[in-house]
């Protein structure tokens, strides 16, 4: 399977994909990582693997223009299956539309919960509604921020001291393994 990664911030999960591929445990390849943050820790660790890397401006473009610029680059390399991995942006209904079935996305929280909210912002509110549980949610994305059908949801406890960098760190370590699973079982969810 051809993966396509998009992502604005560190690429977390960009590792235990990587490492599960090289290991064997995901028969896959990731093609190219693009990003629309320059300085992202995602293309720094793409290039750290040897993986295709792509900056693109999104900055005094329509979304409709920077999407369709992703949607040449992820055509050229014949991409399977979209991740993105802490991308901060909307995509338009027009590459929803054309990718519709092969993107997925990784929410920080048990969605429906916290939809819409990004990076620590769900972790503080998980903290501050004294939830017992989190985890992370995979689901197809479509034209709904947070609304597409979800594919796998792990869970971990919330502990009475935890703080938002110790969630989020057991969080994350759900969200690369949720990744994998996904990945090596995605024709039971085609």
């Amino acid at each position: 399977m051809r993966l396509a990664v998009i992502g604005s911030t560190n690429g977390t999960d960009l590792v235990p994909i990587v490492d599960a591929i090289n290991s064997g445990e995901l028969l896959a390849s990731v093609e190219v990582v693009i990003s629309n943050n320059e300085l992202s820790g995602i293309l720094k660790k793409a290039g750290s693997y040897g993986i295709e890397g792509h900056f693109i401006c999104h900055k005094n473009k329509k979304r409709d223009v920077f999407d369709l610029e992703m949607s040449q680059i992820l055509e050229s390399k014949k991409i399977d299956l979209i991740l993105l991995i802490g991308f901060m942006r909307i995509l338009s209904s027009g590459f929803v539309e054309r990718w519709r079935g092969k993107i997925i996305n990784v929410h920080p929280s048990l969605l429906p919960k916290y939809a819409g909210g990004m990076n620590n912002s769900v972790h503080e509110s998980v903290l501050a509604a004294g939830d017992k549980e989190s985890g992370c949610t995979i689901h197809l994305v479509t034209k709904d921020v947070d609304c597409g059908p979800i594919l796998l949801q792990k869970s971990c406890p919330v502990y009475e001291n935890d703080s938002v960098e110790s969630l989020r760190e057991r969080v994350q370590k759900l969200e690369g393994e949720s990744f994998i699973e996904v990945i090596n079982n995605w024709r039971s969810y085609e």
